[in-house]
């Protein structure tokens, strides 16, 4: 903490006072643009863990519902770079009472990720965020730990729906976007299984 002293005097008696300066916490960019960038910050450190790259989308290809690609550096079961397109969101919804997570999801993305046989696969991965900003992240000297966590959905040849704005899509809970689970996901997408 910064501080200054200042020394008065007073008939002959000197007082020393130490004041501190408060800094206000400086807003740079608006809580959901926060929540943006802690997603995908999320989704960087699962796929720098599980070995795979994170390239992401300009923004015409975000306009076409593509936030970012996942792709093997290399081959994966003789297919050489398998990859595959993601659309990243976050909630602050409280899950813990319930088996699976209800989004709702535009009408818009939901189309972009229900093709029926896209070139590249397309999923939707969903990060739950702590509503306050201070329990996203706790450091020491041993560990940086990102809460709270993250799932993934493949709406893959879902049928198309009538509503004109919004969906509710169920993820399920034990869909968790881990190292492990990417690397399940990257050899199915080698394999050409559908996901």
């Amino acid at each position: 903490m910064l501080y200054y002293t200042i020394i008065l005097q007073h008939h002959n008696i000197a007082f020393k006072i130490h004041v501190d300066l408060i800094f206000p916490q400086a807003h740079i960019m608006s809580l959901n643009t926060q929540k943006e960038d802690f997603s995908y910050a999320y989704v960087h450190a699962v796929t720098a863990t599980a070995g795979y790259s994170l390239q992401t989308a300009t923004r015409r290809l975000d306009d076409s519902g593509i936030d970012a690609t996942i792709t093997v550096p290399g081959k994966l079961n003789s297919k050489r770079l398998p990859r595959f397109d993601i659309q990243i969101k976050s909630t602050s919804q409280d899950i813990n009472k319930y088996s699976s997570i209800k989004y709702r999801l535009s009408i818009k993305n939901y189309d972009e990720l229900r093709e029926d046989d896209p070139f590249v696969p397309q999923l939707l991965i969903l990060v739950l965020i702590l509503d306050d900003v201070n329990d996203w992240l706790s450091q020491s000297e041993e560990s940086l730990c990102l809460k709270q966590c993250g799932y993934w959905l493949s709406l893959r040849g879902q049928p198309p729906v009538d509503n004109l704005s919004t969906i509710t899509v169920d993820i399920k809970r034990q869909n968790i976007f881990s190292p492990n689970a990417l690397r399940m996901i990257m050899e199915r997408i080698a394999d050409g299984e559908p996901l």
